[in-house]
Order: C-alpha cells, then structure tokens, then sequence
C-alpha cells in the first residue's frame, strides 16, 4: 500500500514510519523534514503536495498544532492556534485528499483523551481534538467510493515523558499500543470510529 504519514517526523510519526516501512511504500510528510515540507494550515500547501504526491491508499495524521498554556493567557489568537492546526489542518487534509485517495481507502486522524478527560493548560487542544471528532463521524457517512475515516485518541504516550506532569494518574500509551490502533484504523473495515487506548 501507498501510505501518506503526515506529521512523520515527531514521536508517533517515526514510530509509525519505522514500523510500517518494512510492509509498504511511505510517504513522509512533516512541516520539517520528511520526503515532503508541508503547512498544513494553509489549504494551498495541501493541495499542492496531493498534486505533487498523486494517488495513494491511505493516509495517516499524527499532526496538530495546538496552544498550551495557562487559561488566563488564552485568546482568540491563541485559540486559533488549534483552530488552525488540529483542526482545520486535519479536516483539509480530508476535504482535499478525498480527491486523490484511491477507492477504499482510509483516513487516520489524530486526536486524544483531552476530548472527554481535559487538563490544565489544554483547553484548546480539547476544543480541537471534538472537532475533529465529530468531523470523523460526520465524513464517515458521507465518503464515496468506500472511502473510510476513523481517529485514534490514546492518552499520553510514553514516549513523550515531557507530558507526564500533565496527565496526573493516566497510564501512558505505549508505542506498540499507539501502533496497532492505528493499525486498526488502516487495515481494519470501520469507520467513523474514535480508536481508543
């Protein structure tokens, strides 16, 4: 399978590359590094990659940019951080991609236990990782060509132990755990799914 990995060089991107490397042909997509540079908050940039990369099979997000921080310093600007990012980001990776992706293919989104378990300094991430959601849900009874669409939402992972403070009492998601949701997401039959760990 073509494999599209946006988000390819942070913690659950390598992991997933390094893994699924062995089985298909990736592509690795990041705002830095990868096989291709791409921003995606702008539709622009999106659209050009799908243009430049051509079909493929299925595509995975471990992408998002969100504001972390204290309440009292969240804004509008800042909230679009999330907006922008994890969100948006994600959705027109989906709305333009559908154009390009193969007839049953699938889409893998992240988002993340902040949905229904919020933590300090992560109001915006909990705003965005709803969104997107309901986006999957939504998307998954409206894709054509048995196109499918699922999210996965562990908690924090352990290889990110920089967040621990954060998640006071979560067990973290280890990576083999994190690898075979997605692996669920990817070669699995449903959709419109929210994998959990």
């Amino acid at each position: 399978m073509k494999i599209i990995i946006v988000g390819a060089t942070g913690t659950m991107g390598t992991h997933l590359a390094s893994t699924l490397e062995k089985e298909h042909d990736l592509v690795r997509v990041a705002s830095q590094g990868g096989d291709f540079q791409v921003d995606i908050t702008s539709p622009k940039e999106i659209e050009k990659f799908f243009e430049a990369v051509g079909s493929f099979d299925a595509l995975i997000s471990t992408a998002g940019p969100t504001y972390v921080g204290p309440w009292s310093k969240l804004t509008d600007k800042e909230f679009r951080q999330g907006v922008e990012g994890k969100m948006m980001g994600q959705i027109n990776l989906v709305l333009i991609g559908q154009k390009y992706i193969n007839p049953k293919g699938s889409f893998t989104l992240i988002t993340g236990a902040l949905t229904e378990e919020p933590q300090i300094n992560f109001a915006n991430a909990s705003a965005a990782n709803g969104a997107v959601e309901g986006f999957v849900r939504a998307a998954a009874i409206e894709l054509q060509n048995g196109i499918r669409i699922n999210a996965v939402s562990p908690t924090v992972i352990e290889n990110s132990p920089q967040y621990f403070p954060y998640f006071p009492g979560e067990i973290p998601t280890t990576m083999k755990q994190l690898e075979f949701m997605f692996r669920k997401s990817v070669f699995g039959a449903g959709t419109g799914h929210i994998i959990k760990s």
